[in-house]
């Protein structure tokens, strides 16, 4: 019971947001807040937490708009990545590990998406947070060819470096189920088993024909 993990469900377009914490050390972090801060920092305040940083998986509005107001609420610094189009009071690139008591996340820098987005890993408990990047049986979208082949390397890098284990958390709850994990994707999420990055171009393209061919949500 000393690892608390809520997945949090924040309105918008079935955004997710997530609170983290070690009850022991009273301790957590809150990722995307999203549309509904005030929640988000209640559940922590019920969890008996004291939140030490509000992280986004990457600025888009839909999950950083309840960043303000989450501050307000807790003193904790808001965190995103490299080229977050907002107000950011901590950086974070890849590599680097935020402690909540005796956990750790570390942070992985996946863009594709979004030029600012990251993955989070708590390691103790192989539980990712994957954002717009990776969702149950779907990936995030892309502007172009060249974002969704950087969005390749970047799924790519996840699937070498993450434990097959690990629980995947996505940003939204666009699947048939709001989680999975890293092997389960592998080997159900058609984006996934794409050969190659020109294959995952052209899926990307003909993914309203393949889903509905397929039955998919």
């Amino acid at each position: 019971m000393r690892f608390i993990f809520e997945q949090l469900r924040l309105g918008g377009d079935r955004n997710f947001g997530y609170l983290l914490g070690d009850r022991e050390a009273g301790e957590g972090l809150l990722v995307d807040p999203s549309f509904d801060p005030e929640a988000a920092v209640g559940r922590a305040e019920a969890q008996g937490l004291r939140i030490r940083g509000i992280l986004n998986t990457h600025g888009h509005a839909d999950h950083s708009s309840g960043n303000a107001a989450a501050r307000a609420l807790t003193g904790a610094p808001v965190m995103g990545g490299p080229g977050h189009p907002g107000a950011v009071d901590v950086l974070l690139r890849g590599g680097e590990r935020i402690a909540f008591g005796a956990f750790g996340l570390k942070v992985w820098h996946v863009p594709g998406h979004c030029a600012d987005h990251l993955a989070f890993l708590v390691e103790e408990e192989n539980a990712g947070l994957t954002g717009d990047l990776l969702f149950v049986g779907k990936v995030g979208g892309t502007a172009s060819d060249a974002d969704a082949r950087t969005e390749w390397d970047s799924l790519q890098r996840l699937l070498r470096e993450w434990p097959p284990e690990t629980t995947v958390w996505p940003g939204h709850d666009y699947g048939a189920r709001p989680s999975s994990t890293l092997a389960w994707e592998r080997r159900c999420n058609p984006f996934l088993q794409c050969a190659d990055a020109a294959a995952f171009i052209r899926l990307k393209a003909e993914w309203p024909t393949f889903k509905a061919r397929h039955g998919l949500r």
